[in-house]
Order: structure tokens, then sequence, then C-alpha cells
């Protein structure tokens, strides 16, 4: 993809991302053209249809808390590294739930897209969970597929509780995690 192509398929996700928060995925596409400074040609010649659009949100959205899993491995510890990134993914959840049900009611299970978000988090679930149990930090017996399901049950949880009651949540889950 050329670099001037590259920039506006960005632009249209990075905006498609705050419309769809802001006001779900059946949000005017036109209000997505008009806020990303593109024409409605350069927007479907990117994303044929509303659903493809959807698609790159949600993988970018991902990617983005993925993402965030090598960046704390580098500068962390382990263990501290594990749990940052616990609370961020949990953070992740309970802030953007109302986006990421949106997004999942209309992207098949069974799709790439799909797919390729599941192993992306679960990759990045094992890039930090193995080194801490390495270390002795967390239970040998987690599998990066325990930490997903925690978190996301925090993160359902966290919707209908306040800061504190969330620390604690996270708190909870994080001292679990200890071998």
């Amino acid at each position: 993809m050329r670099a001037d192509a590259r920039r506006n398929y960005e632009r249209i996700v990075a905006t498609a991302r705050q419309v769809f928060f802001e006001n779900g995925v059946d949000a005017p596409l036109d209000d997505i053209v008009k806020r990303a400074g593109v024409g409605p040609g350069t927007l479907y010649r990117h994303f044929p249809h509303r659903e493809a659009l959807i698609e790159a949100v949600y993988r970018s959205e991902i990617e983005e808390v993925a993402d965030q899993s090598q960046a704390l491995a580098d500068a962390l510890p382990p263990l501290e590294a594990l749990r940052e990134w616990i609370r961020d993914l949990v953070n992740f959840q309970t802030d953007r739930a109302g986006l990421t049900a949106a997004i999942k009611a209309v992207i098949d299970q069974d799709s790439e897209t799909f797919q390729y978000c599941k192993h992306k988090l679960r990759d990045a679930a094992w890039s930090l969970l193995e080194p801490a149990q390495a270390v002795g930090a967390v239970r040998s017996d987690l599998e990066p597929i325990d930490l997903m399901r925690l978190s996301h049950g925090i993160g359902a949880a966290a919707r209908y509780a306040d800061e504190e009651s969330r620390g604690r949540m996270i708190s909870i889950l994080l001292e679990g995690l200890k071998a």
C-alpha cells in the first residue's frame, strides 16, 4: 500500500473507532468520511462494506491491547508486566464493553478476523505468562486462555462497579495468579 493510502486507511480506522465508540457500529458512514477528511470513494476503496470497516476497527483495538504486552515485557520484571497487562486488559474490556459487544455481534466467530484476534491476544498473554511462570512468580498450571477468561469476567463485572471496587476485583484476580 502506498504511504498516502496507508495514512488514509489508518485515519479512517481511527475515526471509525471513535465514531463507533460514541454512536455505535450503526453510525452513518458519512459521519466517518467527514470526520476523517476523506471522500466516500476513499472509504469504499478500503472498506467495500460496513462489516469490513467494523472488522478493521476490531483488529486495531485488539492489536493495540496485544502490542502493549511487548512494551510491558520490555519495561518491567515478568510478574509486574503480567499484572499491568491484566489491569490494562480488564480496563479495556470495561471501558470498551459496548463497542466490543457491538463489534462481536457483527463478526462471525469463525471468521478469519475473529480467529486472528483471538490468537493475537493468546500470544500476547503467553508472552507475559511464560516468563512469569519461569521465575516461579505465578502458578505453573495457568494457560493464556485462563487469563483471557478471568480478565473478561472481571471486565464484565467491573462495568457495574465503582473505581474502588474495580481495583479490588483486579487485586483479587492478581493474587489468585501467584504460585
